[in-house]
């Protein structure tokens, strides 16, 4: 049986993880250029690459400054999400009772608009950081709680009765299999409630702020500065995609014996 050729250098650039997308952001940037210059489209409905890479450059301190109290809101939000999120799933997951009162008003809860009910967080708590956090709570609450449903629920009860049958405490039993078993899903709903919880503090920054990157777009919007509300717009997917590599990181170092975390998979027939 052939050994497999190791790959070369190039090769192995071109699977680094960060390389594809990068060149497809690449392709995205010239595409939009060349959409501009073919089209003919005017810079006060879509700015050029090069507005936006300029405001970047010089307005990039004041950006900076601005992300701050957008990354705090949105950090505080998504903790805030975990921390109440996982329990409620386990009580839900764990009782149909709770399970029949509470997902029903989950679910109900997520077809009303945050956008319509953030004002009432500036009217209820005023123009501080606690509308922005909360906002960014309520976006990524959701999908935690459903996830972790979905996680706790798939755990195999036959497992669960052979950790009973040893013996084992309800603690006991929850540590050994329910936590880990529902981890992979718990992580993945973590990592959709980062980025909208992103969105939820914009749309907090959008009702009532005087700073933050929502600020910044807000006021951008009004004067059309386009080429600024696009560089916020960097600013906010490069904050989203961070965030979001950071809790793929701790999955990574929380459960490196799941299966999704095995860089190569091997069939064999």
């Amino acid at each position: 049986m052939a050994e497999p050729k190791p790959q070369g250098a190039v090769s192995k650039m071109l699977n680094a993880a960060w390389v594809r997308p990068f060149l497809f952001l690449v392709f995205i940037v010239v595409a939009w250029d060349l959409s501009i210059r073919l089209f003919k489209i005017p810079a006060y409905q879509i700015p050029s690459p090069a507005d936006v890479v300029a405001v970047l450059r010089t307005e990039w301190p004041e950006l900076l400054r601005q992300s701050w109290p957008t990354t705090y809101a949105t950090v505080c939000g998504f903790l805030l999400s975990a921390l109440f999120g996982i329990p409620v799933a386990m009580l839900i997951a764990g009782s149909k009772t709770v399970e029949s009162y509470v997902y029903p008003l989950l679910v109900f809860s997520q077809s009303v608009p945050k956008i319509a009910i953030a004002p009432l967080f500036v009217v209820w708590f005023g123009f501080g950081i606690i509308p922005k956090v909360i906002s960014a709570f309520l976006l990524g609450f959701f999908p935690v709680v459903v996830s972790a449903v979905q996680g706790f629920k798939s755990v195999d009860p036959d497992m669960v009765d052979l950790a009973r049958a040893m013996q084992g405490s309800r603690f006991q039993v929850f540590r050994a299999v329910n936590l880990p078993h529902a981890l992979p899903a718990i992580f993945s709903g973590l990592k959709v409630s980062v980025t909208l919880a992103v969105v939820g503090a914009v749309v907090g920054e959008f009702v009532g702020s005087n700073s933050g990157i929502g600020y910044v777009m807000q006021r951008s919007i009004g004067t059309f500065d386009l080429p600024t509300m696009f560089a916020a717009l960097v600013i906010l997917a490069l904050l989203g995609v961070i965030l979001f590599w950071m809790v793929d990181r701790i999955e990574k170092l929380v459960i490196p014996w799941h299966v999704s975390q095995r860089e190569d998979v091997i069939f064999a027939s």
